[in-house]
């Protein structure tokens, strides 16, 4: 068994086919699928199904799919333990974030890392579900998961708090709020909503927090898309709730923003595993301690 076979393998696994798994490798797509043959013929299993022009995991091809994350993440791990001629760590880190923190703090952090540890080249891929955290750092997936707290089933990972996000409303320009700053979720106007389907624990936070204070979130569109929720607010479409520093924007474009009483909030951390971390893995945990705003 070759390690590019592996690589190849899990990036069909991971982008639902060879067509996918192709572009984001870089390489002809009869070269995933010789590789993919090969790995099977020297396993004597079949990995895939192959249905039409899709390709669909055996019970052997999941089977595999754990050891095989875990096999990549125990290389990246040793191609980054040797320092470069500056004595900094180099190789790659991979981070899973929740998309309602890929702005803030991620954006921020990956930003002043890549400063200090040019020789390390950063992926940052989408935690879909929290839930799923722990077992997405045990299996390989990734070093380092940017998650709200708590993180359920952390028995064997690290938890470190990174501070708190605020959740303010955001209406379109010329909206006739009442003034107060903060708004009481009890005052909040009965006014179209722009929501993405339920996901993070976030949404359901504030949902409930609205339902509590008598409110109601009626929903106009729904869409998938997060980065287009602004746009439809600035278009007059509905009022949505967005994290303070993409809110801040908003207001300074125009839109009418508020603050709830109470605030709407939730505390956001790393999870890893002390054991799992590269020096670069490391290297950003320390740093994101410095930067924290509890620090």
């Amino acid at each position: 068994m070759h390690l590019q076979q592996v690589e190849y393998f899990l990036a069909v696994v991971d982008n639902d086919g060879l067509n996918a798994a192709s572009t984001s490798l870089g390489v002809a797509q009869p070269t995933v699928s010789q590789a993919i043959r090969g790995l099977e013929r020297e396993l004597d299993v079949d990995l895939f199904h192959r249905i039409g022009r899709g390709m669909v995991l055996t019970s052997a091809g999941h089977a595999l799919v754990g050891p095989a994350r875990r096999m990549l993440r125990t290389v990246v791990t040793a191609e980054g333990s040797l320092a470069d001629s500056s004595g900094k760590p180099r190789g790659r880190l991979d981070i899973l974030a929740l998309a309602a923190l890929s702005v803030e703090p991620v954006a921020t952090l990956v930003a002043s890392f890549r400063q200090r540890f040019p020789g390390v080249s950063v992926r940052i891929g989408t935690l879909h579900d929290e839930t799923s955290a722990p077992s997405l750092v045990r299996d390989g997936h990734c070093e380092i998961v940017v998650t709200h707290l708590p993180v359920l089933d952390d028995a064997d990972l690290t938890v470190d708090e990174l501070g708190v996000q605020d959740w303010w409303l955001v209406c379109p320009p010329g909206s006739d709020l009442p003034p107060d700053d903060p708004l009481p979720l009890s005052a909040l106007p009965d006014v179209p909503h722009v929501i993405v389907p339920r996901g993070g624990s976030h949404t359901r936070h504030i949902e409930s927090a609205v339902a509590r204070a008598g409110g109601v979130i009626r929903p106009t569109v729904i869409i998938q898309h997060r980065e287009a929720r602004l746009p439809l607010v600035f278009n007059g479409v509905g009022a949505t709730f967005l994290e303070r520093s993409m809110a801040e924007e908003a207001a300074r474009r125009g839109a009418v923003v508020r603050q709830t009483e109470p605030g709407l909030s939730r505390a956001y951390g790393l999870a890893y595993e002390p054991s799992g971390l590269s020096p670069a893995g490391r290297a950003f945990v320390e740093l994101a301690r410095e930067n924290a705003p509890l620090g």
